[in-house]
């Protein structure tokens, strides 16, 4: 029997028998993983509190064997608030559905339990605190978050210099399955040609740039929008459930 300790994100949750919980979470030295919570739904559960969606914890962990990721489910023996993020997300519509689509982004992107996923979990804790302190619109927060998955998971779209030959940008067509915008040359049937405030408005979101975003217009923030769950779509294979609840 071995115990384990480590800070991690609550994605989700899901009942189990009458008073207990499996509880999934994103943490930062073993990934993602699924475990026990017991008698966490008990209406007087100080313990169940803390393990809602959006919560920041550090969790203890109780495994059979040497691995924390076994046969079987670890149960989750201790966990104490690092940040409640819920209670600034939970309340605004559109901050629970742009987070909540957070979340199942980072699940999707961390399929294997106990892979570390330092930098998905770094991006997911400051995505959500961001979300959480309503720093900037809900939509831009998200849209953000997915492009930056995309990114440090190896699918970083291309939004100035053409995805398949590198020419230098600006470049008009703009295709998910090259990988962004392309040249003429390189032009792919089904590619789109976005307007420059959209592409911009993408690029500036990548790289942080919030200036430039929180500058864009609403019409160009949808089609933005547009683009990028077309991508996050493509790479995925299957779409997000909760992004069809996500207000734009």
């Amino acid at each position: 029997m071995s115990l384990f300790r480590d800070d991690g994100i609550v994605l989700r949750t899901q009942k189990l028998g009458e008073a207990d919980r499996i509880i999934t979470l994103l943490t930062r030295g073993h990934g993602r993983v699924r475990a026990v919570a017991r008698g966490v739904r008990r209406t007087k559960s100080k313990f169940g509190a803390r393990l809602e969606p959006f919560s920041h914890v550090d969790v203890q962990f109780y495994a059979r064997g040497s691995e924390l990721i076994g046969r079987g489910l670890p149960l989750c023996t201790q966990s104490e608030t690092i940040a409640a993020y819920g209670s600034g997300i939970v309340t605004d519509y559109a901050r629970y559905t742009a987070g909540t689509a957070m979340l199942e982004t980072a699940e999707r992107f961390t399929d294997h339990e106990g892979e570390p996923a330092v930098q998905q979990y770094l991006l997911l804790v400051g995505g959500l605190r961001t979300l959480a302190r309503g720093e900037h619109e809900p939509h831009l927060v998200l849209d953000a978050f997915l492009l930056r998955s995309l990114a440090v998971n190896g699918y970083a779209p291309s939004f100035d210099g053409c995805a398949r030959c590198g020419m230098p940008g600006p470049n008009r067509f703009f295709s998910v399955a090259s990988g962004g915008v392309t040249c003429g040359d390189c032009r792919v049937a089904g590619s789109v040609v976005p307007s420059s405030e959209a592409i911009a408005l993408l690029s500036a979101l990548l790289t942080g740039d919030w200036e430039t975003a929180d500058a864009c217009e609403a019409r160009h923030a949808r089609e933005g929008s547009g683009l990028v769950t077309a991508y996050l779509h493509w790479h995925l294979e299957r779409g997000l459930r909760s992004l069809r609840y996500v207000e734009k």
